[in-house]
């Protein structure tokens, strides 16, 4: 009795178990039907918008051809390409699919994403923790992350393998497949492994290439051929003979690419093919250009306003988001600017040790294009490091006051050309009292003298733009500077004072980017343009267009007939060379000019910044460390440069003379000894350009006696010092043509 219980009991938990197995069976199998039937589990377009992926930076040759200049990732190197079994639509060449197929899934093409024989085959050898897997099963692995080594990480792998293959061709498959393996160094997919073992693009492998490339995936460390080529030889071999036991190649292929004779990139001899080598100016493991950088900075930048991204986010973006940047460099400038700075070509020599000497300049056209950009002095031997070009201000000195005195005060109709103004300090100027500011060489001017706005400008007197200020008005002199031309890093109200707007002693400074900008309106008809450094930003197929430059008619800085009379004004700092202007000794050779020079307190920083009818471009020239400069250099270092960088520019431009913009500004005598235009009894005449709107009066009562400031001497009967200082202490430099701004000690210098 007792027996017959136990076999009962027995029987019903058999039954039990069975029943619930075939319940739970029953309940798996319509999962999995329902799974791998049911709506795509993997959505490939969104995983491929979504990985990973190496941004490229653009620019433009004289052909309007693409030119690759850098290319960005993060710890995933990615560039997709496509795969069509015809040869016209893809990019990767069959014999590299069928070197995958033949190595990892020789059933491709017959299985619906699971191979059941060997999926089986690894139940029996490993318990069904791993192998068996088709490429169906690896894309999804690459896809997900996933490679825990459980049964029910593989039940659901293979389920997804075969709910894609029902809504994916095999073609879509094998594209993304080769897509997102990993192939060692960083690299994902197949187009920049070509790239990092061949150095060639992905389309230009041959048959044995292929066979290699392929070689790799199964243990991407132990089969990378430039570090095991034995082990990738190997595999390769063993890729070959596969492809020719399943009539995917000839014996006769199969006999070549054995024989071939690999070369690798870092071979003996190995040359990069043309075709790459003609997309790339720059690889990823070069040192970019400074304009490559600001380029960078721009977009992280536009990207966080536009969309809101943090800085994180944005630079994820730039570095994984496989973005398509086409930058607004000019090859040629950016190539002269360098040309000079990488070898200090016409940089001053020095006669004492100055080796943390530096520079910086920015070249614009006239409608905002940045065409140029250095940020530094000798060879640039890191990526976003400092970019003194964008990223430095300085005290500006005297290159200041076209954009906060004369410009304003010719606009608001204050001066003319050649308007008299009093060679003398303002009281107060101080701490203490007493009259300032002085002249270069402590010249303190002399009451009751007078000179012109020209010559005041060409010359660049501090006391000129220190008296019109006071008429002017501080807060009409910082809106021009701040709202007008944009030079966003003056401080309100800290600047506004005679020291900072009359002799550019501002208390953070300028960028050359800023004051190119901002001289451009003296070359343009008086607009501002916002400078630009791209073009457009793309996603990585050009589909959708994330940023774009818009072309802009510009912000009216100043009227047309005010910039065209400021041109005239700024040519002669270069031209008066009887009147001793500061850029005398500099200028081009094959281009007329506007500039103006500034050196600032204790002679720290020199500036040159100036405009030809082609380009306009602010040059800085100190230490990072503030230091005084003129027991080192002659001359003005920054006008050498420009000069040297210009030069090479221009000399094959066509030479043309500046554009005239409004048709109401002519050139007439006027009266040196008044400032006004020139009557019947005036005697000591001279030439001026002028507005129609902001005439002077006609000189009545001139008796034609000469003018003070005539014959070469300033109204004080002191002749200019060649190369002025702000201290009595200082050497007379040997090369003439440097003013000094002698702003007070207590203005803020910039660190």
């Amino acid at each position: 009795m007792k027996h017959r219980t136990a076999v009962t009991v027995l029987l019903a938990c058999a039954l039990t178990a069975l029943l619930t197995m075939l319940i739970v069976g029953t309940y798996v199998f319509a999962f999995a039907v329902s799974y791998v039937n049911g709506e795509p589990k993997v959505n490939l377009e969104e995983y491929r918008e979504n990985q990973d992926q190496t941004t490229f930076i653009y620019a433009y040759d004289d052909n309007d051809e693409v030119i690759q200049l850098a290319r960005l990732h993060g710890e995933q190197n990615r560039v997709w390409v496509t795969y069509s079994e015809n040869p016209e639509e893809s990019t990767i060449p069959q014999n590299l699919a069928n070197a995958y197929i033949a190595l990892e899934d020789k059933r491709f093409y017959s299985h619906h994403g699971v191979d059941w024989f060997r999926t089986l085959s690894a139940v029996v050898k490993d318990r069904g923790s791993t192998g068996g897997s088709t490429i169906t099963q690896q894309l999804i692995k690459n896809l997900t992350g996933e490679n825990k080594r459980t049964l029910n990480r593989k039940f659901y792998e293979i389920l997804m393998a075969l709910n894609l293959e029902k809504n994916v061709s095999k073609e879509t498959v094998l594209e993304a497949y080769m897509n997102t393996v990993y192939m060692s160094h960083g690299c994902y997919g197949v187009q920049t492994a070509a790239e990092t073992y061949f150095g060639k693009n992905v389309q230009d492998l041959n048959l044995a290439e292929c066979a290699s490339l392929a070689a790799i995936t199964q243990s991407p460390s132990a089969n990378d051929p430039l570090l095991h080529p034995d082990a990738n030889r190997r595999r390769q071999m063993t890729c070959l003979e596969n492809m020719k036991d399943q009539s995917m190649i000839t014996q006769e292929e199969y006999d070549e690419a054995v024989a071939y004779e690999m070369v690798f990139t870092n071979s003996e001899g190995y040359e990069p093919s043309e075709d790459l080598a003609s997309q790339q100016v720059e690889t990823e493991n070069a040192i970019w250009s400074y304009y490559v950088d600001f380029v960078i900075q721009s977009v992280q930048n536009d990207l966080m306003d536009q969309y809101g991204y943090s800085r994180s986010q944005a630079s994820s973006l730039i570095y994984s988001g496989g973005l398509r940047i086409y930058s607004a460099v000019d090859l040629d400038v950016q190539e002269a600017m360098e040309s000079v700075y990488v070898n200090r070509t016409d940089f001053p020599r020095y006669n004492k040790n100055i080796d943390d000497a530096q520079s910086a300049m920015t070249i614009m056209d006239y409608s905002g294009r940045i065409v140029g950009m250095v940020g530094g002095a000798g060879e640039k031997t890191e990526n976003r490091g400092l970019n003194r070009a964008a990223n430095s201000y300085r005290q500006p000195g005297s290159s200041i006051k076209p954009l906060t005195i004369y410009a304003p005060a010719m606009q608001e109709k204050y001066i003319t050309w050649s308007t008299k103004i009093e060679n003398y300090g303002i009281p107060n100027y101080y701490d203490g009292g007493g009259y300032g500011p002085v002249n270069y060489g402590n010249d303190p001017g002399s009451p009751g003298s007078y000179v012109t706005v020209q010559k005041a400008l060409a010359i660049s007197y501090n006391t000129v733009p220190a008296q019109i200020l006071q008429e002017l008005g501080f807060d009409i002199s910082f809106e021009y500077a701040t709202q007008k031309f944009h030079l966003s890093h003056l401080v309100d109200p800290t600047d506004k004072n005679t020291s900072s707007l009359a002799v550019g002693g501002t208390y953070e400074g300028v960028s050359t980017l800023q004051m190119a900008a901002a001289f451009a309106a003296f070359g343009n008809g008086g607009k501002y343009f916002e400078p630009y450094c791209y073009y457009k930003v793309t996603n990585s197929n050009g589909s959708e267009v994330l940023l774009q430059h818009a072309e802009t008619d510009g912000e009216q800085a100043i009227s047309a007939d005010t910039a065209d009379v400021m041109n005239e004004l700024l040519q002669t700092v270069v031209t008066d060379r009887a009147g001793q202007a500061t850029a005398r000794n500099y200028g081009l050779d094959n281009s007329p000019l506007f500039a103006k020079t500034g050196t600032t307190s204790e002679d720290k920083d020199r500036w040159f910044v100036g405009g030809t009818p082609y380009y306009v471009a602010a040059v800085w020239f100190g230490c990072d460390t503030p230091k005084q400069i003129s027991n080192y250099v002659s001359g003005n270092p920054a006008g050498s440069i420009f000069d040297a960088v210009m030069n090479r520019i221009h000399d094959n431009l066509e030479r043309k003379d500046f554009q005239k913009f409004s048709p109401i500004v002519e050139e007439r005598t006027y009266c040196t000894v008044s400032g006004l235009l020139a009557g019947d009894s005036c005697t000591s005449r001279a030439t001026g350009w002028y507005s129609k709107e902001n005439l002077p009066g006609t000189c009545t009562t001139c008796k034609g006696a000469p003018p003070a400031e005539e014959g070469g001497a300033d109204s004080s009967g002191e002749q200019p010092q060649e190369t002025p200082s702000e201290t009595t202490t200082a050497p007379v430099a040997t090369e003439p043509a440097t003013e000094v701004n002698t702003q007070p000690e207590e203005s803020a210098p910039v660190a």
